[in-house]
């Protein structure tokens, strides 16, 4: 349950991340990379990092061999 609490964590945090640079920072200028392209990028790693720690919650800790 640990590893499945700490990637719902995680995954929240950038899904959040995501989202404040999604709403936020379209008018900075960065010669790289875009903010709001990156937002998006941040918010679907973020969701898959909740759907993964949920699927481990759902699942259950892990059977000894």
């Amino acid at each position: 349950m640990k590893r499945a609490s700490g990637n719902l964590l995680a995954g929240a945090a950038t899904l959040v991340a995501g989202l404040g640079l999604w709403l936020f920072a379209g008018g900075a200028d960065l010669p790289v990379v875009d903010p709001v392209k990156a937002g998006v990028v941040m918010m679907c790693v973020g969701g898959a990092e909740v759907l993964l720690g949920l699927y481990r919650a759902a699942r259950g800790p892990a059977e000894p061999r």
